[in-house]
């Protein structure tokens, strides 16, 4: 278990992470999620014990890493996945790894072959593609055989194989009991692949709930309706809530479940071609809920917001 208390980070004047804390529990895997910009990184460091905190602290099974005698054993991170000497292979760098922490080499062949990297563990590092890097810096990972783990936009670089590859990589290893804390700004796979977040803006805490919790919280839930007797059944349902006509001709109602719509029209004898639930995603929540902690905002003449953070430039849409 990763539990962070008070967590704060100052760089002279500039405030990177303020008064945080939460809990990232085992056997789930718990996304972490923020705007460019909202310290997430900084956090990860401060959890490897690469940063000190100005204040708080950050307990990984009840110890400071600082305190863990063979950190390998407790905790595996991939936070860079370039973080190799190029002219290592990949086999070497993991041999190296090893025995810093005094593991069995046998262990270097078996997360090789977990990874799918044993046919090129000869080849030098450096010349890796960035998924296979991600795969090497997964290894690296697993080494010790850990029971926390940290994964910092680990599907960079991955084909869609790959992406589902580590998608049930990552479940599986929450499965085992482990605690896994992944961030990513692939909000659509963090739905797919997280059963808990912890969203931070700004270096504070925004929200830490189930995915389910937060989606639902930030999002309205709508019904879908087609149907031959639309008119009539748009009166019908305007008793009971706001209706939108779609250029299809659907209607997306507000305020009413799938239940109630299909009771009203089975009373009236109106025909129903379509009753779908319609879900919020994370996406939509995400922007919902971190808007206000963005660091630079356009608003485009489409109607969409696009928010541009951090001097990597990443883009994150909504109503996509």
């Amino acid at each position: 278990m990763i539990e962070a208390v008070g967590l704060t980070k100052h760089y002279g004047r500039t405030v990177a992470v303020d008064n945080l804390s939460f809990t990232v529990k085992p056997g789930r895997v718990t996304g972490f999620l923020g705007p460019n910009g909202a310290g997430k990184s900084t956090t990860m460091r401060m959890i490897l014990g690469l940063d000190r905190p100005t204040a708080g602290q950050v307990l990984i099974d009840g110890t400071p890493y600082r305190d863990l005698r063979r950190p390998l054993t407790t905790v595996g991170a991939l936070l860079d996945a370039k973080w190799v000497h190029p002219n290592r292979s990949a086999r070497a760098h993991l041999r190296w790894l090893a025995k810093s922490n005094r593991l069995p080499e046998r262990r270097v062949a078996e997360v090789l072959d977990q990874v799918g990297l044993t046919k090129v563990a000869g080849r030098r590092a450096g010349g890796f593609s960035l998924g296979m890097a991600q795969r090497l810096g997964i290894a690296a990972a697993l080494l010790g055989d850990p029971k926390v783990l940290l994964f910092d936009e680990p599907v960079n670089g991955l084909d869609p194989e790959g992406i589902l590859w580590i998608r049930q990589f990552m479940q599986g290893l929450a499965a085992e009991g482990r605690t896994v804390l992944v961030s990513s700004h692939l909000l659509s796979e963090m739905a797919l692949t997280a059963q808990d977040l912890v969203v931070i803006g700004r270096g504070r805490l925004i929200a830490q709930s189930s995915t389910a919790e937060f989606v639902e919280r930030a999002t309205e839930n709508t019904v879908r309706v087609r149907s031959p007797q639309l008119d009539r059944l748009r009166v019908l349902i305007e008793q009971r809530g706001h209706a939108v006509r779609e250029d299809d001709g659907a209607l997306v109602v507000a305020e009413a479940t799938s239940e109630q719509i299909g009771e009203i029209a089975g009373a009236a004898g109106v025909v129903l071609h379509e009753l779908s639930p319609q879900r919020g995603s994370l996406e939509q929540a995400f922007m919902q809920l971190t808007g206000d902690s963005v660091e630079y905002r356009t608003e485009l003449g489409n109607g969409l917001n696009e928010i541009v953070a951090g001097t990597d430039q990443r883009l994150v849409s909504a109503g996509r």
